[in-house]
Parts: C-alpha cells; sequence; structure tokens
C-alpha cells in the first residue's frame, strides 16, 4: 500500500494518472505513533504530469478512523471525507513545504513519497475537539472516576493582586530592585 504511493516522478508521463489505496491504522502509525486506533479509509491521488518539473497533485480521502474520545478514552469513529490539492515543482536542492499549496523538491529526485502528504491530509481533516456527541455515549466508568478525582476548588490569579494598588505585590518588589 505504501509503495503505490512512492511515485516515480521522473519517468512518469505526462499526463494524469491514478493510485487507489485503502488505508488501514498500520498506514497511520508507520513513521510514528498517531492517535488512530483503527482506520477503513480508501484513498485515490491522481498525479498531473505538465511539465518537465511541474506536477499537480488531487488527493481524496473517504472512510472511518477509530481515536479515543478526549472525555472518556473510549473508542470514538470519526467520519473522514477530505480533499487536498498540491502542486510539486522540482527545483534547487532543497525541500521547501512552507507554502500549503507548492511543495518544492529537490531536482535530483527521482521519486516523491506521497504517503506522509496522505496522511497528513487525513489526521489534518480530524476535529480539535474529539469526543462523543453527548456525555451519555461515554463510558460511564470513567466518567465516574474523573468526578471521584476533580479538583474541589481552582487557585484564583487574582489572589496576588493587592487591594490598594490594584498590582501584583511581587511587580512591585522588581520594580524596587531595579531602581537600586
Amino acid at each position: 500500500m505504501v509503495d503505490a504511493l512512492k511515485l516515480k516522478i521522473k519517468t512518469l508521463p505526462f499526463g494524469t494518472h491514478t493510485v487507489e489505496c485503502h488505508l488501514d491504522e498500520s498506514f497511520f502509525n508507520i513513521d510514528e505513533q498517531t492517535e488512530v486506533r483503527r482506520a477503513d479509509v480508501d484513498a485515490t491521488l491522481e498525479v498531473t504530469r505538465k511539465s518537465e518539473s511541474t506536477y499537480h497533485l488531487e488527493i481524496s480521502c473517504r472512510g472511518t478512523v477509530t481515536i479515543p474520545c478526549d472525555r472518556c478514552l473510549d473508542d470514538l469513529d470519526l467520519p473522514v471525507d477530505v480533499d487536498y490539492s498540491l502542486n510539486v515543482e522540482q527545483m534547487g536542492t532543497e525541500v521547501d513545504d512552507s507554502n500549503d499549496e507548492l511543495l518544492i523538491v529537490p531536482s535530483d529526485w527521482r521519486e516523491l513519497d506521497a504517503a506522509p502528504l496522505v496522511r497528513d491530509t487525513v489526521l489534518l481533516a480530524l476535529p480539535m475537539t474529539r469526543c462523543h456527541e453527548s456525555e451519555d455515549d461515554c463510558n460511564a466508568d470513567m466518567l465516574d472516576a474523573l468526578d471521584r478525582h476533580r479538583a474541589e476548588a481552582v487557585p484564583d490569579d487574582d489572589d496576588n493582586v493587592s487591594e490598594t494598588t490594584g498590582t501584583d505585590p511581587r511587580w512591585e518588589a522588581l520594580k524596587k530592585l531595579k531602581e537600586q
């Protein structure tokens, strides 16, 4: 599966070429451990060679990934439905990925590994907050444990503010040191 995403860009004929592959959890955890516990994602990569050194990539991913719920740590199935476009230009001697729409790779590269692009496309499409829609869907035992260990009182930052000056007395002490 990962080998299919290694594009032989130097020998790729002009025109559009399609690569399709199925992604499971092992794909997302090859290089580094991610939160993906299970995955069932179909990915399509369309590569268009426009010139000797210019390519256009269209990445489409559809399916489901299972990650831990931020609230109860039980499995949470999230849908994946994402598209991403990227131009690739071969020039120079260094990789420049500072632009979201253009990837510059060294002109002597013979192969472009699109697997990290596909992986990042899926992972960045997941929501920042990953919780079951309702607390009723969460693991009740875990929610009870969280309630038992919840802090009773949170210290207030305003406890250090002087009543008369309205400033933190520690700042006053620092000002005195500075004046010396």
